[in-house]
């Protein structure tokens, strides 16, 4: 694959040993980068509120790094799910008995619907199942984070459980032999708290234009590095599959990659990583988005390209393997635009390294395309393609079992493959 591929002082809590993740380091590091946009008053007295309360912060500190393990057998599961948005989480915690392996070892749980979108009051109930299993790098020791999706209690999923339908894809036999795999680049913005306006930009003005900020280095092009490394290490402890990460075009932007991975676990995997992210931000009172253009004008908007591959791609004439799919990809271009995410249009104009949304593309090389394929994939004949079309906030069980589906399950007239081929000048 590719690459792959300010909230109150007293909430800033230091998480040490077991917990890799130093939220009070990041959170003063924030603060100075911040320190040119605020008045003098106002920084004196956030230093202020944070001395005064470093005597509560240190007694809950020793509080939060407590080692159960001598004591109890007892651990901590953080049960997570989708919201009614789509993209908002969700999660509660509950105690188990004893540290387990598998999901099939965990219970079903409930909440109130209602109070998220998804049920109505008289009738509220919705059941969580437990579908993965990663370890708490917030808690640390034997507690763990699980990723679950949503049921009535007749056990039907409900109308925002995108991973029943995903999961029923990928255990389709043919899909399954094709070991699909998925490279998921997700790209982010940091907010300042409050001014909703990126992390490190002077407030209702901008930096210098686009260039000198991806992938650099420096206190006038970095914001948020912290933010970044920290949930880099997070998601190492935790298991995610990540596999890098980088400074993006747009100052104040960030990039992770996960994968790659199998099927349904490239989905598990990103909701992870964005939990993990989420609550890393929370603790440094920064303000995420996934907003696929949090700044209008003459700025990179926020993508989540999909690198994507099957078993045949992979190997020899996989290329002409690529060709078909690529063909299957523009005959359903529209419906896959239409589940690639919220305000897509906004970033998919055919500037910043886009494709326009209203028109599908390919090309060798070329990032202005639906859909690229790499010099390499073109020079050894087989490899993947990346989808460059999702946007930031997409659903990565959709957009994954959906690539799935219209290169492996679905198949157009020969009318309609021989009319697409002629347009894209595709030999098949």
């Amino acid at each position: 694959m590719a690459q792959i591929l300010a909230a109150s002082p007293t909430c800033q809590m230091k998480l040490t040993k077991p917990s890799p993740i130093a939220s009070s380091k990041l959170w003063s590091s924030v603060m100075l980068k911040q320190k040119k946009q605020n008045s003098s008053k106002l920084r004196s007295f956030k230093v202020m509120a944070l001395q005064s309360d470093n005597s509560t912060i240190n007694r809950v500190e020793s509080l939060l790094n407590l080692d159960t393990k001598p004591f109890t057998d007892r651990i901590i599961a953080e049960y997570i799910w989708i919201g009614g948005s789509g993209i908002d989480l969700r999660s509660k915690s509950r105690t188990l008995e004893k540290p387990v392996e598998d999901p099939s070892e965990l219970p079903k749980w409930n909440y109130d619907g209602s109070s998220t979108g998804q049920a109505p009051g008289e009738d509220s109930e919705v059941i969580l199942y437990p579908q993965a299993i990663f370890r708490d790098p917030f808690r640390g020791g034997g507690n763990i984070l699980v990723i679950c999706d949503t049921y009535t209690p007749a056990g039907e999923p409900i109308p925002t459980n995108k991973r029943a339908r995903a999961a029923e894809i990928f255990s389709n036999k043919k899909v399954n032999e094709e070991i699909p795999w998925f490279g998921i680049e997700q790209e982010y913005t940091l907010l300042q708290p409050n001014v909703n306006w990126p992390l490190g930009w002077p407030v209702g003005a901008y930096p210098g234009p686009q260039g000198p900020y991806y992938c650099g280095v420096g206190a006038e092009k970095s914001w948020g590095r912290d933010i970044s490394d920290a949930h880099y290490k997070a998601c190492l402890y935790a298991g995610i599959n990540i596999s890098g990460t980088n400074g993006e075009v747009m100052p104040g932007q960030w990039e992770f990659q996960v994968g790659p991975s199998v099927g349904i676990e490239a989905g598990d995997h990103v909701w992870c990583a964005r939990y993990l992210l989420e609550r890393i931000t929370e603790q440094a009172g920064v303000v995420l988005t996934l907003d696929p253009k949090p700044i209008e004008g003459d700025w990179n908007g926020a993508g989540c390209h999909t690198n994507y591959s099957t078993k045949s791609m992979r190997e020899e004439g996989g290329f002409d393997v690529i060709k078909k799919a690529i063909l299957n990809l523009s005959l359903r271009h529209m419906e896959h635009i239409s589940a690639y995410g919220e305000g897509n249009e906004r970033r998919l104009t055919g500037k910043h390294e886009t494709a326009s949304i209203d028109q599908f593309s390919w090309g060798v090389a070329n990032r202005g395309c639906s859909i690229r394929v790499g010099r390499d994939t073109e020079k050894k004949g087989k490899g993947y393609l990346e989808d460059r079309r999702p946007a930031s906030n997409m659903d990565p069980y959709i957009v994954t079992s959906l690539l799935a589906e219209t290169t492996l399950l679905w198949e157009p007239t020969l009318e309609a493959e021989a009319l697409a081929a002629q347009k894209l000048s595709l030999k098949v």
